[in-house]
This record gives structure tokens, sequence and C-alpha cells, in this order.
């Protein structure tokens, strides 16, 4: 008699290690992954008590925190990566697949120049755009400029 409960409960533990290990290893669901473009930014309403937030990779996504327990999450280069929200003691309370892909292209015109790219934005009219994936020997000099032009616009300091 015994060995009759002994096999009952076996069989139960079996049953119930297969059962969270399926649960373990299926695919992520719709609701843990945000999608975000390239160079847009959306809003993600965290839980309450979160006092740390964790980008797997910064250059696929960046996080900056707002008032009102509200995350803006910025897409910064192609890719997935992951987004945790920790409390204080360490517990992840919510974890995040940030997937960045590709904004409308309708405005954008690529040229190839034999192995060298050159992206261009052209509403109305035709601009150099920073755009991975360019060649160096164009990227390099449009981000130049682009960080110029960032630089020049930044507040003045308070006259005294």
């Amino acid at each position: 008699m015994l060995t009759k409960h002994f096999r009952n409960f076996s069989a139960l533990w079996l049953s119930a290690a297969l059962a969270t290990a399926m649960i373990m290893t299926q695919p992520a669901q719709a609701a843990d992954v945000m999608t975000v473009n390239l160079d847009h930014a959306e809003v993600l309403l965290l839980p309450d008590r979160v006092a740390t937030i964790v980008i797997g990779n910064p250059l696929i996504a960046d996080a900056s925190l707002q008032t009102g327990g509200m995350l803006v999450v910025t897409g910064k280069g192609y890719g997935a990566t992951n987004l945790l929200a920790l409390d204080r003691g360490g517990r992840v309370l919510l974890s995040k697949t940030i997937q960045v892909l590709s904004a409308g292209t309708e405005d954008i015109v690529v040229v190839y120049k034999g192995v060298d790219r050159e992206s261009y934005s052209c509403a109305p009219d035709c601009s150099r755009r920073i755009t991975l994936g360019d060649s160096p020997g164009f990227f390099t000099p449009t981000m130049a400029q682009s960080t110029a032009r960032n630089g020049q616009a930044q507040a003045a300091p308070p006259v005294r």
C-alpha cells in the first residue's frame, strides 16, 4: 500500500515539474513586448514602488523617468533589449522586452554609391539624415553637424 501512495505521489510530482517547465519555456506574451520606432518615444506606466530602472542595452533603447510613475522609452537603435523595474529590495516588479523597429519610411531616400550608403529625409526638401547603417564617410560629418547644431540650441548660461 505504501508503494501505491509513493507511485501516486511520484506521478503527481512529475506532472507538476513538467507543467512548471512548460510554463517557464513559453515564449514571451505580447504584453511582455513593447514596440518602439527608431527615434520615437513611447510612454509606459510603471507599477508602484519602483526604485530602479535597468535597460539591458542603452544603444537600442533609452528610458527617462517622469513624475506620476511614467517612463518614456526612446528607440535609439534597431534590435531588442530588455527593461527591468526593481523595488528597493531588488525584486523585479516589471520585466519587458523593448523591440525597436524602423519607423515609417515614406520620406526617406537611400542612395547607394557602390557599397557606401547615404540617407536623406525628403519632406519636403531633401536633407542629410543620421541613419544607422550609413557609410562612415557620410554618417560622421552629418553627426558632427547635428551635434554642433544641438550645442548651439542649448540654453544660454544665466545672466548675473
